[in-house]
């Protein structure tokens, strides 16, 4: 199983159609041939978050292209693979079902192997696909629908030492966003604002810290920034923009805070596990947050743990990871058949128990 690797990978989880060609010759860093991403920001704009039908279309209607765009920029063709790899899960069912269908239409008219990715996993695995770390390392998953530490042991093994049970960071900066009357995604909007802000202003709360363990909260904290707002507002009759920019940079400061001791937490137990080459890396939209990971790295750097960070194009959803993490599990000797099921839930640490409760379609997180 050590042979090169060509893999194309496919994902459409949420609102961005993703293609990408990542080839891996043993005993050099992997090789990303093309990476296509088409967003679908102006589709959704008029509704203040992701539209799962609308999102589901838009995935339809622009996989083939992604692929074709993503095969003609790598300069192959199908022949030139050696498997295709697709996003199964977890994410909004109608966006993985278009890609597990496309994946799988692919692999039958081609005859290549089928691999299904965990989502989560794609994301994990990105700082082995960016700097190559050795297994075991200690990974913050955070981004608009999870937030976690886990200890990656291997491409499908993965240990949760804590989590989020409610809002997700990347949830709350929207929630936000919309709370301001800032545009979506409000990750970037509330990002830009809290630059000319001043994060003392309003004494946000930093949820859990007065608890021991590295689990998370972030709809208190949400909670709070309404009702600062409503008390501006009542107050002088609406927001100026200052007090939009204060609100905006208390927030981030509150998040960063929080992130950043549940970090020194999970790393302090991490740690303890005397890994051979301990690292601590940060993945996930939230991570292009430039406040959050100057926050997370200075933690790290007090324990003398090396931080990673992808670069920001592989912060956000894209198909290289998931071509990335295809390639780990093809050399585990993972193949999927036509059976390969599209899944709105799928948690990496299967033997912990779930974070934000289970329904009959399985646990959340």
């Amino acid at each position: 199983m050590a042979d090169p690797l060509t893999i194309l990978g496919l994902e459409s989880s949420c609102d961005d159609t993703a293609a990408a060609v990542v080839r891996h010759v043993p005993g050099r860093a992997p090789e990303i041939l093309s990476s296509v991403v088409a967003g679908q920001t102006a589709l959704h704009a008029a509704y203040g978050g992701v539209v799962p039908e609308i999102a589901a279309r838009a995935h339809a209607e622009k996989l083939d292209i992604c692929v074709e765009e993503a095969l003609s920029k790598a300069g192959l063709g199908l022949s030139g693979l050696d498997a295709v790899a697709v996003t199964a899960g977890p994410g909004l069912i109608g966006g993985v079902l278009s890609g597990v269908m496309c994946a799988k239409g692919i692999a039958a008219a081609s005859g290549l192997p089928l691999i299904g990715v965990n989502h989560l996993a794609g994301h994990a695995l990105t700082p082995r696909l960016t700097d190559q770390l050795r297994f075991p390392y200690l990974i913050l998953l955070v981004s608009g629908g999870h937030c976690q530490f886990l200890r990656v042991n291997g491409p499908d093994d993965f240990t949760r030492l804590g989590g989020t049970i409610d809002d997700a960071p990347g949830e709350a900066f929207d929630k936000t966003a919309r709370l301001l009357g800032l545009p979506q995604p409000g990750g970037p909007s509330v990002e830009a604002q809290a630059a000319k802000g001043d994060e003392t202003r309003f004494a946000l709360p930093r949820p859990l810290l007065d608890r021991p363990g590295c689990d998370m909260s972030f709809s208190g904290l949400k909670t709070a920034v309404l009702r600062a707002r409503d008390a501006l507002v009542a107050d002088k009759g609406g927001l100026t923009v200052q007090d939009r920019a204060d609100l905006c940079a208390g927030f981030q400061a509150a998040v960063r805070d929080v992130l950043a001791e549940k970090s020194r937490r999970a790393l302090a137990e991490y740690v303890a596990g005397a890994p051979v080459e301990p690292a601590f890396a940060v993945a996930g939209g939230v991570a292009a947050n430039k406040a959050i990971r100057a926050g997370l790295e200075t933690v790290s750097g007090a324990l003398g743990v090396r931080f990673t960070a992808p670069p920001l194009p592989l912060c956000t959803d894209n198909a290289a990871m998931i071509a990335w993490a295809g390639i780990e599990l093809f050399r585990l000797g993972r193949r999927d058949d036509m059976t390969l099921a599209a899944r709105p839930r799928w948690p990496l640490d299967r033997n912990s128990p779930a974070l934000l409760g289970s329904g009959k379609k399985g646990a959340k997180a």
